[in-house]
């Protein structure tokens, strides 16, 4: 295979055999099921991180998506803080968000009495940021849509640039719709994070790519724009957020960056090839720690999905999520009910497995009261741990 962006020669990284989409949940088991190839490959001259198989977005990010942001509190925290900071650091009219998703973000902007406008192609995302009073367009950001916008002070997204499959595109657009002085801010999974902490649940068919800033700059810099500013942020198991505008001058951090991925991870192959193998060990390790126990799997997220697609584990008995768009539908993959939480107390698992890993102190404290029977969480990312 040839690489998205550059074309150059590709080597596999890691095959998860066939799988549905993460997020194609089954109303019964009688629904069809389509399964596809999810096998992640990497660029040896642009050095991008990919999928080699890529699905046709508007088979992802339809009418039957059901992620709503709003349902993790997290997710709300993060995006109160992250319009707090950019309004204080940059002075800003109008703002275009990218994956706007039910406006969990936009309605802070709103708030400030900032114009915002979300594009978003979930139809039922747009629906929910609608209620909120918030302008979206249900549609893919691209170039051709981005000459029917206005320009903006600030485009930003969160966890959206990996879900674009015509990337060079959907940049090209952001040039367009940038006002002369604007920012772009973008957030995405640090690609030397997930190799790190073997975070091989982040890999499923809505994230055709993963980015180090390597990569992602000389993708900017082609599109004729220029990231000026990064920071390594916590979220999702360590991020990057990425400033860009169009002829910034590139600050401190940004070179150490760069120049300390040049220095140890661009080009070491051995990297990419340590992940499959510890990504096997992973699997290994949770398959015997689970055996001859009664186990219910906390969190129905892609990630969560990938991981019990990849890991095939019988011990669960059950997946329990929040989200009532999730509840009494079943899994993709592993046909596991989706139940509410009350379902907790009523089964009393040896072991709940933290699906969402990043978020594992918020869920032991919602789920306490598993000790009552003596119960524990699992986690098996980075690595295992029984608590």
């Amino acid at each position: 295979m040839h690489c998205k962006i550059c074309n150059g020669k590709t080597e596999e990284v890691l095959d998860f055999g066939h799988q549905p989409l993460a997020n194609s949940f089954l109303a019964n088991l009688a629904d069809p099921e389509i399964y596809y190839p999810l096998k992640m490959v990497i660029c040896k001259e642009c050095w991008t991180a990919q999928l080699e198989h890529f699905q046709p977005a508007s088979k992802i990010f339809n009418d039957k998506y059901i992620y709503y942001s709003s349902q993790s509190p997290a997710n709300l925290t993060h995006a109160k803080e992250y319009v707090d900071m950019i309004t204080q650091k940059f002075a800003i009219k109008n703002v275009l968000e990218i994956g706007s998703n039910d406006g969990y973000m936009l309605q802070y902007f709103k708030e400030k009495g900032i114009q915002s406008l979300g594009v978003d192609p979930a139809i039922g995302c747009s629906m929910e940021a609608t209620k909120k009073g918030i302008t979206a367009i249900t549609a893919f950001f691209s170039k051709a849509l981005s000459k029917k916008l206005p320009q903006f002070d600030l485009i930003c997204g969160i966890n959206v640039l990996a879900h674009q499959p015509n990337l060079l595109d959907f940049v090209q657009g952001l040039k367009f719709c940038l006002a002369p002085n604007g920012v772009i801010t973008f957030e995405f999974p640090y690609l030397f994070d997930l190799l790190s902490n073997v975070q091989f649940d982040t890999i499923y068919h809505e994230h055709y790519y993963y980015f180090s800033l390597f990569s992602l700059d000389s993708i900017f810099t082609k599109c004729g724009l220029t990231i000026f500013d990064v920071e390594h942020i916590p979220q999702h198991g360590g991020s990057l957020r990425i400033y860009a505008g169009h002829h910034q001058i590139q600050g401190a951090e940004f070179k150490e960056l760069l120049a300390a991925e040049l220095d140890k991870f661009v080009n070491r192959i051995e990297l990419y090839k340590d992940f499959g193998l510890k990504s096997m060990i992973i699997r290994r390790n949770f398959l015997s720690a689970i055996e001859g126990k009664r186990v219910v799997a906390y969190g129905a997220a892609a990630k969560g999905n990938t991981f019990l697609n990849f890991c095939r584990p019988e011990s669960v008995m059950c997946s329990v999520d929040r989200s009532i768009h999730k509840q009494h539908k079943y899994l993709p993959g592993s046909h596991l009910l989706v139940n509410d939480e009350a379902s907790i107390r009523d089964l009393e698992p040896d072991l709940v497995l933290i699906t969402a890993w990043n978020l594992k102190d918020e869920i032991m404290e919602q789920l306490k009261y598993i000790r009552e029977w003596d119960g524990k969480f699992i986690i098996a990312i980075p690595k295992l741990e029984i608590i």
